[in-house]
């Protein structure tokens, strides 16, 4: 049996889970995490690799982390322009999190024939 976590201090300040999902929130957010896991990626690259997002809505969550300071976008001077997305140090770190997201989604497919 595993030992429950218990933070008493979570009671004065915002608990670190919900820090972490706070920076997941978004529909999108765990799948573009994903799919940078393997590097850097324009944005024509992540929307074909994620058909059913819209272009508003990657291009609102690709803000969304990178201010949060989870990946960096890097514009290059070219014509026309060239933008790349990458994990920073930060996002990188959340590897472990993705990768148990993945097994864990692909026991539940198998358990439930999704």
């Amino acid at each position: 049996m595993k030992e429950e976590v218990v933070d008493s201090d979570c009671q004065n300040i915002q608990c670190p889970v919900e820090t972490t999902l706070n920076i997941l929130s978004g529909k999108w957010k765990g799948i573009i995490l994903y799919r940078l896991l393997g590097g850097r990626k324009r944005f024509n690259e992540l929307k074909r690799l994620m058909p059913k997002v819209t272009h508003r809505t990657l291009t609102l969550q690709l803000r969304e982390l990178e201010r949060d300071g989870v990946i960096k976008r890097t514009v290059y001077a070219e014509v026309p322009p060239r933008v790349e997305y990458e994990l920073t140090r930060i996002g990188d770190s959340m590897t472990p999190i993705i990768q148990a997201m993945y097994d864990w989604g692909i026991n539940y497919q198998s358990e439930f024939k999704v």
